[in-house]
């Protein structure tokens, strides 16, 4: 198949919609379920080359939660423990292969951002994958291939119309991509760019030289999503996978504040508090998501007010005051973060602390590095210098 037609582009108004191949030759994907549409495309092609790196990087299966053209979360497969199967709505006997894990912690990164997204998986999918994703309210997925029992299961969603993409592991691209804007056409080299602790994370700039293996590895975590995510950009990562992503802001700082927010929800959602919470019954997990991020932000009457807690709770429960939240928030240590560009003032590095963070990679080349370098090594912070920028538009 050369070309695959599309129900419509971005916009409903924007037709005719296809993908092709220029060159005469066959597309890389089968479309083995529904209909993909534009931006699942868009989705599709991002994620797979996100989670095919982090395989290649590390060795585990991986897999990558996608919404506009940007991750909201991305981990390879490290088991989870009691916490995160409460925190992410697993009963403690379901059986769980490395993949299930990674796709469980993709998600639930950030559940909110999650809701309706494009799953990628850098493996075969299995059945265990299959079971965890049926429950989850999502548009589609791509993989390079699919158990029969697992494509049995998918195939049922969606009320049989679940997007299920497969696409041949071994296709590689023309070293030159091109794009067309206002009728002028782009032309660029692919960015192929092989991220790795050798290439990335030799050149330690602060006084604090040592950087764990857990936090090299989640630190290539961080540059690997960044890769694919929309600039500005930066990665809050802990065990093996994304805890806040922030994407598409014009200013860095933003950047750092929005995930950093992310990020901290992620570990005010372990607090013993918020994992008691009485749910209703009939209450689904997407309601269950958006009622704890009301709960541990700043208006949790919205949800536990006098008026309004019996529509979610059993009971009504205790606010979670501000003080208990920084409390929790200061016991946390060993986070990584990552950055597309150049961290340009120290107050990046100020807010990044704020929520853990222990080691940083930035390419550097700001004139105010000195000032960055300094405040790291205020904090006691490693941070190295990749030397290289990785912006994606």
């Amino acid at each position: 198949m050369n070309e695959f037609q599309l129900k419509y582009g971005t916009n409903p108004n924007q037709k005719p919609a296809r993908i092709y191949m220029a060159d005469g030759s066959d597309l890389p994907v089968q479309i083995l379920n529904g209909r993909p549409g534009y931006i699942n495309f868009l989705d599709a092609f991002n994620s797979w080359q996100l989670v095919r790196d982090l395989k290649k990087a590390l060795g585990q299966p991986a897999a990558a939660s996608f919404k506009h053209v940007s991750p909201a979360g991305a981990a390879i497969g490290l088991p989870l423990d009691d916490t995160l199967r409460a925190m992410y709505h697993i009963a403690p006997e379901t059986e769980l292969s490395p993949l299930a894990c990674a796709y469980a912690r993709a998600r639930g990164a950030d559940r909110m951002s999650s809701f309706g997204d494009w799953i990628a998986l850098s493996d075969v999918c299995d059945l265990s994958t299959a079971k965890l994703i049926q429950h989850e309210v999502s548009d589609g997925i791509i993989a390079p291939g699919y158990d029969a029992d697992a494509l049995e299961v998918l195939k049922g969603k969606k009320k049989g119309n679940y997007a299920i993409v497969q696409i041949d592991p071994s296709y590689e691209p023309q070293p030159l991509e091109t794009r067309t804007v206002f009728g002028v056409t782009f032309e660029q080299g692919r960015q192929d760019l092989a991220i790795s602790n050798e290439t990335m994370l030799q050149n330690i700039v602060t006084e604090n030289k040592f950087i764990s293996d857990e936090q090299r590895r989640d630190l290539i975590i961080s540059l690997i999503v960044l890769k694919y995510t929309q600039s500005n950009s930066v990665c809050y990562v802990q065990d093996g996978q994304t805890i806040g992503v922030g994407a598409g802001q014009q200013s860095r700082v933003h950047c750092t504040r929005l995930a950093g927010q992310k990020a901290d929800n992620w570990q005010l959602r372990h607090m013993p508090k918020v994992l008691a919470l009485p749910f209703r019954d009939d209450v689904a997990k997407p309601n269950r998501d958006n009622a704890i991020d009301v709960y541990i932000g700043d208006t949790p009457e919205d949800v536990i007010g006098d008026d309004v807690w019996a529509e979610t709770f059993t009971e009504q429960p205790a606010p979670l005051t501000a003080a208990e939240k920084r409390a929790w928030l200061d016991a946390v240590t060993g986070v990584s973060l990552g950055s597309d560009a150049f961290f340009p003032f120290g107050d990046n590095i100020e807010r990044a602390r704020r929520s853990g963070v222990t080691a940083i990679v930035q390419p550097g080349g700001s004139i105010r590095d000195g000032q960055v370098i300094d405040t790291c090594n205020k904090y006691n912070i490693a941070m190295a210098f990749c030397g290289i920028r990785l912006f994606h538009h």
